[in-house]
């Protein structure tokens, strides 16, 4: 399948390494625009792909163009593709906030796949929300969705108001779990360990954790009360967390992202 990359960034690269490491294309069905001469350099020595400075001539080599310019370019990119795109081609759009209806009017296209990746995806671990509009082909759904297995995980969702809501979680989520690592780390420098020691055994924690929840498939309500002893340690630990509304923050966090998603999700093409 011939895959044609509009901007690069990180995730369009790690979108570009998936596909190859996959085996899901050759360096010569992938094409690259970037303005960059630089970029282009790189990429082509790194990956063996074709590299171009032009759009156009990108999207012509494409049967799906991927979309991974940054949200302030997307609409002098789209003013440029506009009535270039031929009907069989589809488009897939990583562009943060920019919904199908923009894409669609935008690009004067109308098979429009839509997808939330999150940055895990650069190293094999993500977690991809994605959706379609009805004239995405179904070999072409089934080429995304192959594409983004690569990356991890995927969940094709039937209704664009659940890209916001992941948006919040998946999207912003890693964020998140950064900063609990980054205070488990500080927490226990505090109580005077190393921060090397510090930092291996909280990454390492939140990681067999996460693993673990997802391995035994158990609610992580029963996880957490296998691992709390009556009157142990974990339990004084948890009662701080739970006195500090550890869950309402959560819940706030979660939320707050989610209404910043949908008011970003507006018209982003002017």
């Amino acid at each position: 399948m011939n895959i044609a990359f509009i901007g690069g960034g990180a995730m369009g690269e790690a979108i570009a390494a998936g596909i190859l490491k996959n085996g899901l294309a050759r360096p010569s069905d992938i094409v690259v625009s970037d303005v960059s001469t630089a970029r282009q350099k790189v990429v082509q020595e790194k990956y063996g792909v074709a590299t171009t400075a032009s759009n156009l001539e990108a999207v012509g080599r494409g049967e799906i163009v991927v979309m991974a310019v940054k949200p302030q370019t997307l609409g002098q990119v789209m003013a440029e593709l506009a009535g270039h795109l031929r009907p069989q081609q589809s488009v897939m759009s990583i562009v943060a906030g920019a919904s199908i209806s923009t894409l669609s009017q935008g690009l004067r296209h109308k098979a429009v796949v839509r997808v939330m990746p999150n940055t895990p995806a650069q190293i094999g671990e993500g977690m991809s929300v994605w959706t379609a509009t009805p004239e995405v082909s179904p070999e072409h759904r089934e080429g995304v969705r192959a594409i983004l297995k690569a990356l991890g995980q995927e969940i094709y969702v039937p209704d664009e108001h659940y890209i916001d809501m992941a948006t919040a979680l998946s999207a912003s989520g890693p964020g998140y779990v950064f900063l609990f690592i980054e205070s488990l780390i500080d927490a226990s420098v505090h109580i005077g360990l190393p921060r090397d020691m510090a930092a291996i055994m909280a990454i390492q924690t939140v990681l067999g954790s996460a693993r673990l929840a997802q391995a035994s498939g158990k609610h992580p309500a029963e996880l957490r009360n296998m691992v709390t002893s009556p009157g142990g340690t974990t339990a004084e630990g948890l009662l701080q967390l739970e006195a500090g509304g550890f869950r309402a923050l959560v819940t706030n966090a979660v939320l707050a992202a989610y209404e910043k998603a949908q008011e970003l999700g507006g018209d982003h093409s002017h």
